[in-house]
């Protein structure tokens, strides 16, 4: 019992350092991943060999069939090219494989050491973030050379001897325990490495290692379907096509198993070289032999799982996507993507308002009012999506972006609950009384929705691009706006004296009006706050030095805008 608890907590340790190793790949280099996956489309070829070198990185293909999926359901990239990417993913975490099946235990307390010193020190630095990969890494090493040594005394024993040889005998049942393993430790370059030092040690005879490592490799393809099984369409047709590929290549390969044994085995220095070159020349095969086959197979996967129609079902969050929240830089992104989706409802409500007042419809104002109810969905949404994204995964950059999502949803929530108001304020003062604005009052009204809907694709425009310029342009349109809805509320005041009747009797629905169209532009302007602060580009106070006279303070005013 001793040798066998010894030996999971050896897989454990496997797998853990494997996630430590792909977690902090992605948070110091999860941004510029992105960028080369989507920048590699421009053929088949190019995507793979992306394919390869990004999963060399991350030490997992499911973490990059997860990015590729999520380009594939934004609409940035093709499936057929998605595909390709995979291809070359099956061949990245091969070579790792292939470099991990070296003795490189030596390196094991050197890389735990460097890595630890290195986080601790300056865990919120990039040069923390890798020393959370080196330490990964070490127990990866460290977790090898466990296994080996915790396998050795379990081959004495006469019954683990019987189950093992039961496996020898069918090929399905090991195709089936080896998924399942890679399906259970969430990495299947974790289980071929065991499969490749238990193979080593003896553990387990050669026949039946090399069917394991086909059921490792169906497993990462079955891993990503799971992960992906509540995402949109276009997220599951990659894993849906990247699982059939590999389908396609185990029925392939199964039946030359006995030839690799026979005919390349002898040839090979040791088992676990054996076991590890058999997997890379299996992802090789079915990649180079494959990749032809992405259009065709994007077709069939397209039939087979079309995308639906757009209806009632499309006002639902787009970009929330729960297979990415196991890469935080992604779900992010995917955040802030629903965020720019919120706004474009809250948008919409704006554009409406002054059609609601010229032409009293009723019917519009109603509808624009039900928009709100899917604006505070929305924000809900992020909100809860976002909690369930991993704090400690996240860089300083990515932890303020974080805060800045939420800021950013919740001004878009409030801005969305003060439209709801204006409507129900324009039903009842105006449209069911009879009432009209003066033409004055109606210019001033469009003046400063103008303005507004403006400021409001300014705002959008920083949230996505955190330009300081920008935010500081929209920072001074804050204190026009407020200049003009003063103005306006004097001329306002000006035409109740000259006696004008429409003025008259929708006065208190335009000082109302004016005032709540300030207060949205305030809720748009603070979107450049968290920009400017991190820039250093705000003051800590807009209040002059008071000035000290005889026994008391005289506060001097603030400075004009």
């Amino acid at each position: 019992m001793k040798h066998l608890l010894n030996l999971l907590a050896a897989v454990a340790l496997l797998v853990w350092g494997s996630n430590l190793v792909r977690t902090g790949v992605l948070r110091v280099f999860g941004a510029s991943l992105r960028q080369i996956l989507a920048r590699s489309m421009g053929n088949r070829f190019t995507a793979a060999l992306s394919g390869i070198g990004v999963t060399a990185l991350v030490q997992s293909s499911t973490a990059t069939s997860l990015m590729t999926s999520s380009f594939v359901g934004q609409g940035l990239i093709a499936l057929p090219a998605a595909l390709a990417v995979m291809r070359g993913a099956d061949v990245g975490t091969a070579l790792i494989s292939v470099l991990f099946s070296v003795d490189l235990s030596w390196l094991s307390p050197l890389f735990i050491f460097v890595g630890v010193v290195l986080f601790v020190s300056r865990q919120d630095r990039p040069s923390g973030r890798v020393g959370h990969v080196f330490i990964g890494l070490g127990l990866m090493l460290l977790a090898l050379q466990l296994v080996v040594q915790a396998t050795e005394p379990l081959l004495a024993a006469p019954a683990v001897r019987t189950l093992l040889g039961s496996l020898s005998s069918d090929i399905l049942l090991e195709i089936t325990i080896g998924a399942a393993l890679a399906v259970v430790a969430y990495s299947s370059l974790a289980i071929v490495l065991l499969i490749a030092a238990m193979a080593q040690s003896g553990a387990v005879p050669m026949e039946v290692a090399l069917g394991l490592v086909l059921g490792a490799n169906l497993g990462s393809g079955v891993l990503a379907v799971l992960t992906t099984a509540k995402s949109a369409v276009e997220v599951r047709q990659v894993t849906i096509g990247n699982l059939f590929f590999k389908l396609l290549g185990v029925a392939f390969v199964s039946p030359f198993v006995g030839l690799w044994i026979d005919h390349v085995h002898p040839y090979m220095t040791d088992r676990t070289t054996s076991v590890v070159l058999f997997h890379l020349g299996f992802n090789v095969v079915i990649s180079l032999g494959f990749i032809g086959l992405t259009q065709w197979v994007a077709d069939a996967i397209t039939r087979l799982l079309p995308k639906p129609q757009d209806s009632a079902s499309s006002l639902r969050p787009r970009h929330l996507d729960p297979s990415a929240l196991s890469t935080p830089t992604l779900a992010i992104s995917n955040a802030a993507r629903e965020a720019l989706h919120q706004a474009d409802i809250v948008e919409t409500m704006l554009l409406g308002v002054p059609e609601v007042i010229r032409n009293n419809d009723l019917r519009l104002a109603q509808d624009l009012r039900r928009m709100d109810d899917r604006v505070d969905e929305l924000y809900s949404d992020i909100k809860y999506y976002l909690t369930k994204v991993s704090r400690e995964s996240l860089g300083e950059e990515e932890s303020r972006r974080w805060t800045d999502i939420i800021s950013f949803t919740i001004n878009m929530e409030q801005i969305g609950d003060i439209v709801e108001r204006i409507l129900i304020d324009i039903e009842d003062k105006k449209i069911r009384q009879g009432r009209s604005f003066s033409e004055a009052g109606m210019a001033e009204i469009t003046e400063l929705h103008q303005r507004l809907i403006a400021n409001l694709r300014l705002g959008m425009s920083v949230f996505l691009n955190g330009s300081v310029r920008d935010a500081q342009k929209l920072l001074e349109e804050k204190a026009r706006f407020r200049d003009l809805e003063r103005a306006y509320a004097g001329t306002h005041l000006e035409r109740l004296a000259d006696q004008t009747l429409p003025s008259i009797e929708t006065s208190s629905l335009h000082i109302d009006l004016i005032s709540d169209l300030k207060r949205i532009n305030s809720h748009i302007c603070s979107i450049a706050y968290p920009i400017l602060d991190s820039a250093g580009a705000l003051a800590p106070s807009r209040l002059r030095e008071p000035v000290v006279s005889g026994d008391r303070t005289v506060p001097q005013p603030p400075p004009a805008p």
